[in-house]
């Protein structure tokens, strides 16, 4: 920001700050109520707890953040969360690269109706699929397993669809002149459409990093035993235990402490975020 310009993320353009303001003010007002939410929450995380019970806040410490820490094992919650939501995230950038570049390139009969059977799919709220994705689960033997959590999520119609998208807009002349050359079908994948669908990636990239880091409902059906289980199901047990105490510094402490890995990965990738879903036509 220049005097009284500020600088679009998207455009790297310099714009009037007040324009910018006006324009953002429909988003800044929905946001407010979740900027307070979280505002709070850190201040009250730095208050001592006894202050907060009084109604008093100001006061600093990191005494919220040593219990926290000590009370649950944050160490395994934090290893566990990222063995599930990194090695998901591998599995479904193959899986929805090559659904997404089967359903864009590849003439093949039936192809549309496919297309829309994984449409059909966004549709379906995730708590109808638990039952059934439970009895698989059990069946095969995975039951409290961090595989067990990964494995209804493979495959991803909203990361096919994405990559789909982004695949249809590759220009047909690139595509000729990489089969002209010789290139197999995997070749141009990655060779050629790949680099062109970044965007699509990063994008997808960050939504199943997010919505994975902050499951819960599926992970308190399949996990049983406390040291396979991920930071929300270990902050809820957590946040149990320091609610019986009004131990409401402790509480927030542990939603710092849950929230901070992905917090400082978007402040510091945050302008690759906005660039990434500003190309691939994602909002909100």
């Amino acid at each position: 920001m220049t005097g009284s310009q500020a600088i679009s993320p998207a455009t790297g353009k310099r714009k009037p700050l007040g324009m910018a303001l006006l324009r953002n003010a429909p988003a800044l007002l929905l946001a407010s109520p979740f900027l307070f939410i979280a505002a709070f929450t850190l201040l009250a995380a730095f208050t001592p707890t006894a202050d907060l019970n009084r109604g008093q806040l100001g006061s600093f410490t990191l005494e919220n953040f040593r219990l926290a820490w000590e009370s649950a094992d944050f160490p395994r919650l934090y290893a566990n969360t990222l063995l599930f939501t990194l090695g998901l995230l591998l599995v479904q950038l193959f899986t929805v690269t090559t659904a997404g570049f089967a359903l864009a390139q590849l003439k093949v009969r039936g192809r549309n109706a496919v297309f829309y059977l994984i449409l059909a799919q966004l549709f379906l709220p995730p708590s109808a699929l638990i039952l059934p994705n439970y009895l698989l689960i059990h069946r095969l033997g995975l039951s409290d397993t961090l595989t067990a959590l990964a494995l209804p999520y493979v495959a991803s119609a909203t990361g096919a669809f994405l990559l789909r998208q982004g695949f249809l807009q590759v220009p047909r002349e690139l595509l000729d002149a990489a089969r002209v050359d010789g290139a197999t079908p995997w070749q141009i994948l990655y060779r050629v459409m790949l680099p062109l669908v970044r965007p699509q990636l990063a994008a997808f990239a960050l939504v199943s990093l997010v919505y994975h880091w902050n499951e819960f409902l599926w992970p308190l059906v399949v996990i049983q035993s406390p040291e396979k289980r991920v930071l929300s199901l270990g902050f809820a047990a957590f946040a149990r235990s320091a609610e019986s105490g009004m131990e409401w510094g402790l509480i927030a402490a542990g939603a710092v402490l849950v929230a901070l890995p992905l917090v400082l990965g978007f402040l510091l990738f945050q302008r690759a975020f906005v660039e990434a879903f500003a190309r691939s036509g994602l909002k909100g």
